[in-house]
């Protein structure tokens, strides 16, 4: 696996949109592409290539895939960047497919990043809406993947799926997943901690919010080698106090996603579609603090530079 050291790169380098997709084609070619063997034509868009294009469309904020494509066939500068650029429907085509790929280069740019080896991870649930409308929630393909939950935040019910994120503390995400809005908290939590357990350090400290209390929870997480550090309920006895300060970590990590990387704007109607936009920027994520940690950037979760 490709180590910090061998990523660092001159200080010089600078931290602009052009420079984090040159690095991140190298990376993902070098490292996490699988190389092609057999028969048949070789895609024109090469999977380094994919990567890069789904990772600026969601930095620049192009939440709809046709207007990405038509923003960047008329732009000379994507037109020299890349040899080859799809149309919609062989892009949408090629990045649902592509849900492996996008998965893996998260956790390679992770791997990547002096906060993997932080013994602090934090975690939290973040609402992901699918529809606005009773007749949406009737005919969508999303039917008995998504369902009704609340969300606290902005006191207001909404129909989706709920995002449940393990991340380091500058944000980089580590596992991840989206579940039912009816499932338990606990519940979730505990299956993604099982299924990424190869990931789970001795001693690792994962910060939670009240909700993932309980004896049975914490006995789990004791079995894989997690230490629990929540927030104290108002019934307990005093042990960690409310952690506020902590807290907002997880509450920052969530606003970029919403805010800056469109995280309720995917506009995913599948299963799949869902997923896949998720991921995407879960990636746009990784990419920009893995560039900024490149770089020398103090603020490591900062994307500005990468917006224009």
């Amino acid at each position: 696996m490709w180590t910090w050291e061998e990523g660092v790169q001159d200080q010089c380098v600078s931290n602009d949109l052009d420079t984090l997709l040159t690095a991140l084609y190298v990376l993902v070619d070098d490292h996490v592409a699988p190389a092609r063997t057999g028969r048949g034509r070789r895609p024109e868009l090469t999977d380094s290539e994919l990567v890069c294009l789904a990772v600026a469309q969601v930095l620049l904020g192009y939440h709809s895939e046709r207007r990405w494509i038509r923003h960047i066939h008329s732009t000379p500068q994507w037109r020299a960047m890349f040899r080859f650029l799809p149309k919609q429907s062989g892009y949408h085509k090629r990045l649902k497919s592509a849900e492996p790929l996008l998965c893996k280069t998260i956790l390679i740019l992770a791997s990547c990043c002096p906060s993997w080896f932080d013994d602090l991870w934090i975690t939290d649930a973040t609402p992901v809406p699918c529809g606005m409308s009773r007749e949406t929630v009737k005919r969508s393909d999303l039917a008995g993947h998504a369902g009704y939950g609340y969300c606290a935040s902005h006191s207001r019910f909404y129909w989706g799926l709920k995002l449940y994120l393990v991340c380091t503390g500058d944000g980089m995400p580590i596992m991840w997943c989206l579940a039912h809005p009816k499932i338990g908290e606990r519940q979730v939590l505990a299956a993604l901690l099982d299924h990424n357990h190869p990931l789970i350090r001795d001693g690792q400290v994962l910060l939670a919010d009240k909700g993932f209390s309980g004896k049975s929870f914490k006995e789990l997480t004791e079995e894989k080698a997690v230490r629990l550090l929540r927030p104290d309920r108002k019934d307990e006895t005093y042990r960690n106090g409310n952690l506020g300060g902590v807290r907002q970590w997880i509450e920052s990590v969530n606003q970029t996603l919403k805010g800056q990387l469109g995280l309720e704007h995917h506009g995913g109607r599948t299963p799949a579609g869902v997923f896949t936009r998720v991921a995407q920027r879960l990636l746009a994520m990784a990419a920009g603090i893995w560039h900024n940690w490149t770089t020398g950037v103090t603020s490591k979760r900062s994307l500005i530079a990468y917006d224009h």
